[in-house]
């Protein structure tokens, strides 16, 4: 069989030059063609939020991608991956992408967001309206690297260039350039089922009778932002939470001792869902005060104090949805933190900030507006003056941002961050404050500047700095923290050193009319394939056929071809 073949190949080489020429010229040229595609870069990429809440659908729809990338300067981006930097994001470009029907969006984040200090509070701010109503677009997110924008720089040149070119070069230019198909790994998105939300409790219990007043402290420990799998929540709501463990720590420390040991009920609440209309709240509240007959919330609450975004900032403001009355252990309260503030911390500037509970909106606006509606007295402290500022839910809120070269002397770095020595300093005046409450010490003439947590009882900056640093360290969006993450058995864990009947509490959404509803496939890998686009296999066809058709042309008019080359090739004849 291999003499036959070798024996075929040599007439074919020994044959007339066109047979050999038609032949081998357009199998040399499929052969050595550019492959369909090249793997060029495998890359994380994490999706933008997807959940229903009350029946309302948020965030984008889809997770399945392939199609080729474009940057959003090119004229035409229906059924294309559009790629943006963060630098040239804009909500205009981005709604040009979804106007155009866009096969997908990613956007690339850079790895030192300090260098860029307005496009972080820009991006912040465009966060919510990202949000506010669903897209089919897939939206994805992806750490920058050197790879990532080499694809970008080259996709971005050819987007670039057809806007200023002729139809031919655009034509000419489309079939010889390199583009890049992006493809995710992961299958369309679904609804998670029999999803928990875990929320936990510890108390400490008071002296002197069975009717002592209680005061709740509750910080919700789940973070949001655009991206799930982003969302790190080091000032919302990680201060809180270190805030509410520290406060823990010291007053378990002061009901040891029998001199010491107040009477009254510490009720310590870690929150999950908050993030999502409060939801841990809402079920513990209902099983509080529906579905029992003994609880602490159903006997003498004095105050509810809700804890969040306190981690920086030289003001406090305490949200309230009604005034205090004169003599209530809620007007109390207020007045001792004015007091703290004004003797021991000057520079900060304290206030209450009244707003009404709306039920009419979808939100809630601060967590203690959720005892409010079940007629409980509750504040919130944050060092932000409303809840509608966009550090609250941002994937820019980072446990610490850098402060780079081109920032002046003791200006602070752009973004939500956690600055552990405002952090500590708030988390003294709480305390001083509840202590004040808890022991009358206003009453008994104690000086505003009387200092009960110093020396051997002061707050600890290194233990809120580590509680801070442990729970920044992986994202704690509530559809990420099951009840079985190690955030949760953490979190018990630590509420189980200082406080008694530590307990975890559950909500589930209903099947028949949930609540909320959240989706997989958060977290994708995605792979750049560097191809040719699709004319030009259409051109190479194009180039062989007529190359073919010439051939075949030739060969069937070859006299008369041959004699036309003989008459120009023949020498002409001297004539004497």
């Amino acid at each position: 069989m291999f003499e036959e073949a070798s024996e075929v190949f040599d007439n074919m080489f020994k044959s007339s030059f066109p047979l050999t020429f038609i032949v081998f010229l357009p199998a040399v040229l499929i052969l050595v063609s550019p492959l369909p595609a090249e793997a060029a870069h495998e890359f994380t990429v994490y999706r933008m939020q997807q959940y229903d809440l009350q029946g309302q659908p948020y965030g984008t729809r889809n997770a399945i991608l392939n199609t080729e990338a474009r940057t959003v300067e090119a004229e035409v981006l229906s059924r294309r991956c559009v790629i943006m930097r963060l630098a040239d994001f804009s909500y205009d470009k981005y709604q040009k992408a979804l106007r155009q029907s866009a096969g997908a969006v990613v956007i690339i984040l850079p790895k030192n967001m300090s260098a860029m200090p307005q496009d972080i509070v820009q991006f912040m701010e465009l966060e919510p309206e990202m949000l506010a109503t669903e897209t089919i677009v897939p939206v994805y997110f992806a750490m920058e690297d050197d790879e990532l924008l080499s694809i970008y720089t080259q996709t971005l040149t050819s987007s670039s260039s057809q806007g200023s070119l002729s139809a031919a070069e655009v034509l000419l230019h489309t079939a010889t350039a390199n583009g890049f198909q992006m493809v995710t790994s992961g299958a369309q998105s679904k609804a998670v089922s029999d999803w928990a939300i875990t929320s936990l409790e510890g108390r400490l219990a008071g002296v002197g009778g069975e009717d002592l007043p209680t005061i709740v402290l509750v910080a919700h420990y789940d973070s949001f932002g655009v991206a799930p799998w982003l969302s790190y929540g080091a000032d919302s709501n990680g201060s809180g939470v270190s805030m509410l463990l520290e406060l823990a720590r010291l007053f378990s420390k002061l009901y040891t001792y029998k001199r010491t040991h107040a009477g009254y009920n510490l009720l310590f609440f870690v929150s999950g869902g908050g993030k999502f209309n409060y939801q841990g709240t809402k079920r513990w509240l209902e099983d509080n005060l529906d579905h029992t007959d003994s609880s602490l919330l159903q006997d003498n609450v004095a105050f509810v104090l809700c804890l969040d975004t306190l981690g920086n900032g030289d003001s406090m403001h305490l949200h309230v949805s009604k005034p205090p009355k004169e003599g209530t252990p809620q007007y109390s309260l207020l007045k001792e933190l004015e007091l703290v503030v004004a003797s021991q911390y000057p520079e900060v500037k304290f206030s209450m900030v009244h707003k009404k509970i709306n039920l009419a909106d979808d939100m809630l606006a601060w967590e203690h507006e959720r005892f409010g509606i079940r007629r409980l007295p509750a504040f919130t402290l944050s060092h932000l003056p409303s809840h509608r500022l966009a550090q609250r839910s941002s994937i820019m809120d980072v446990r610490s941002v850098s402060p780079s070269s081109h920032y002046g002397a003791g200006e602070p770095p752009a973004g939500p961050h956690v600055d552990v020595q405002k952090l500590g300093r708030n988390t003294k005046v709480v305390a001083e404050a509840l202590a004040r409450v808890i022991y009358n010490l206003t009453e008994k003439g104690a000086p505003g500047d009387l200092q009960i947590f110093s020396e051997q009882m002061q707050v600890q900056e290194e233990q809120l700095s580590a509680v801070v640093d442990w729970l920044t360290a992986q994202p704690r969006a509530a559809q990420l923290v099951d009840k079985d993450s190690s955030v949760v058995s953490t979190l018990e864990y630590h509420l189980g050193r200082y406080l008694k009947d530590v307990k975890k509490h559950y909500v589930k959404a209903d099947k028949r009319d949930p609540e909320f509803v959240f989706y997989d496939q958060l977290k994708q890998t995605m792979n750049a394939y560097r191809v040719k686009p699709a004319i030009f296999d259409l051109l190479l066809a194009v180039c062989i056929a007529a190359y073919l058709g010439m051939m075949y042309l030739a060969i069937q008019n070859f006299g008369v071809l041959y004699s036309v080359v003989r008459r120009i090739t023949q020498p002409k004849t001297k004539t004497h």
